[in-house]
């Protein structure tokens, strides 16, 4: 997969003064962001997060998600240690897109899961590629991660990128009455990686 890089700027946030590098992908346009803190460049495995997009929980303030709960404490976790990576990618809704994510919405009010409001739609329950990390972790010089995600598909991907993963780390946050279905779904049935979260459990879908 080719992207093409575009620019960089400063991008001060409550946490710490971010590098914001801009990528676009070279057959779809379609364009990505990555935050960078210190020296990432120094050949030592960088703390990091893939972070796929999602208006609704990074920008709305959603509690159906722990999406923007993971975005704040990945940033907070990055500023913390003075040097880390995060990767913003456009994959809204697990690559069906914002208004395909309302639809989802709108069938999980009626009493289905995350997972089968999307094969009620005719998708699959995750169609987010991490092709794209690859151009842009090389673009910054990173080829070994201490990667913050409770998804092990994100280190399968990475690895079989040829991306070292030195480190996985637990980011288990947000839970709140709103999200406890959507979390145990992704526990029981997308294999996160969330201890004994609420997997099986039956939660009222609110």
């Amino acid at each position: 997969m080719s992207v093409v890089f575009v620019a960089a700027s400063q991008l001060p946030t409550p946490f710490a003064v971010f590098t914001m590098h801009g990528f676009q992908e070279v057959a779809t346009g379609r364009e990505h962001v990555a935050l960078t803190l210190g020296d990432v460049a120094d050949g030592a495995p960088v703390l990091g997060r893939l972070h796929s997009e999602c208006l609704t929980g990074d920008a709305l303030f959603s509690l159906r998600c722990d999406c923007g709960f993971q975005l704040e404490a990945a940033l907070r976790a990055i500023a913390s240690e003075g040097r880390g990576v995060l990767l913003y990618l456009r994959q809204e809704g697990r690559g069906i897109g914002l208004l395909n994510k309302i639809r989802a919405y709108e069938l999980q009010d009626a009493g289905a899961d995350t997972v089968e409001a999307n094969e009620r739609l005719g998708f699959g329950a995750d169609l987010r590629d991490y092709g794209i990390c690859k151009p842009i972790l090389e673009h910054l010089g990173i080829h070994s991660l201490r990667l913050m995600t409770n998804n092990p598909r994100k280190v399968r991907a990475l690895t079989e990128l040829g991306i070292e993963v030195e480190q996985r780390l637990p980011l288990q946050t947000g839970l709140n009455p709103h999200n406890r279905r959507y979390l145990a779904t992704k526990a029981g049935k997308l294999g996160h990686l969330l201890g004994n979260l609420h997997q099986g459990e039956e939660e009222e879908c609110l």
